[in-house]
């Protein structure tokens, strides 16, 4: 049984294209922890690995569910361990790859689950209903439990289930989050990839300019006509809210490039933050560098 290897990182360092080289080389499938891979019918904005990619080596946790359905953390943990053994059963390097850090964290370290309250629940939706409503909940939120605030300001449904959970157990779900257990969960070899924090904004704004000449206006189009936007959870993939803007006139294409690219550097630096604080597992590979050093490494280690 060889041990995991995840790769993470900001978005756009290039950890798909280690992860490859190392899959190949190294007789691994890998196993996606991006949130938004999951879903069917996001393909450019999200970079999948392209069905080329697919085709020579097996991927895990892409194209799982439709538009409507619902995910959070434990879907993703539970998911991510079948994915791990099925990986295993074929004698094959399970390699984690993605940008997810909550997702990550969860998966190396457990989470416990939070307390619920159906009652409860449906009495802060009444309370808190509408742009009234959640303009209070954010004042409260603000006050009591500044940690999640500071997290879900901008999503109702989170920010609700947080002062949910503050309720019953007088804490914030971010420090709760932060009580589990220390102890890894699995035998696991972390690369954190930094780079340059320059470089990494010109790695953004070429990549989004090739993904929307490459078809993601009409990837974004088919989406919204589908139901992205309403959906539960898969309505926060980045950047098809903004495409959405442009197709009905309220923004022009430059604006609409600039606004994508800004707020996936906002990504990336939260993720910078989050891999830099969270994983003390992690070793950071300043990066790029050269594949093969680290294929190396990889061999001498899972041989």
């Amino acid at each position: 049984m060889k041990p995991i290897l995840i790769i993470t990182g900001a978005t756009a360092c290039g950890k798909s294209a280690l992860a490859l080289d190392i899959a190949r080389e190294c007789d691994g499938e890998i196993i996606s922890a991006d949130s938004m891979q999951l879903y069917r019918g996001l393909d450019i904005g999200v970079a999948k690995p392209t069905a080329a990619e697919q085709a020579e080596i097996r991927h895990h946790l892409i194209d799982v569910f439709d538009f409507n359905k619902r995910l959070d953390v434990y879907t993703f943990v539970e998911l991510a361990e079948a994915a791990v053994h099925d990986v295993w059963s074929r004698h094959k390097l399970p390699i984690i790859v993605g940008g997810t850090g909550m997702y990550i964290k969860a998966f190396l370290y457990g989470l416990d689950p939070l307390p619920s309250d159906p009652t409860l629940r449906a009495q802060l939706n009444r309370e808190f209903d509408g742009t009234d409503g959640f303009e209070r909940l954010k004042n409260i939120t603000c006050e009591t439990i500044p940690d999640d605030f500071e997290r879900w300001q901008q999503h109702h449904r989170k920010l609700l289930r947080a002062f949910e959970v503050f309720k019953l157990t007088g804490s914030s779900i971010t420090k709760l989050q932060t009580l589990k257990q220390s102890k890894l969960r699995w035998p696991a070899t972390v690369w954190n990839l930094v780079r340059e924090r320059e470089e990494l904004k010109q790695r953004i704004a070429h990549r989004t300019e090739a993904m929307l000449n490459n078809g993601w206006i009409e990837e974004a189009r088919v989406a919204i006509a589908n139901g992205l936007l309403e959906s539960p959870t898969a309505w926060q993939a980045l950047g098809y809210a903004v495409i959405g803007k442009y197709l009905e006139g309220d923004i022009d294409y430059e604006t609409m490039k600039t606004q994508i690219i800004t707020t996936t550097w906002q990504l990336a630096r939260r993720q910078i933050t989050w891999f830099k604080g969270q994983h003390p597992e992690a070793e950071h590979l300043p990066f790029p560098c050269d594949h093969q050093l680290l294929i190396e490494r990889v061999k001498l280690l899972y041989k």
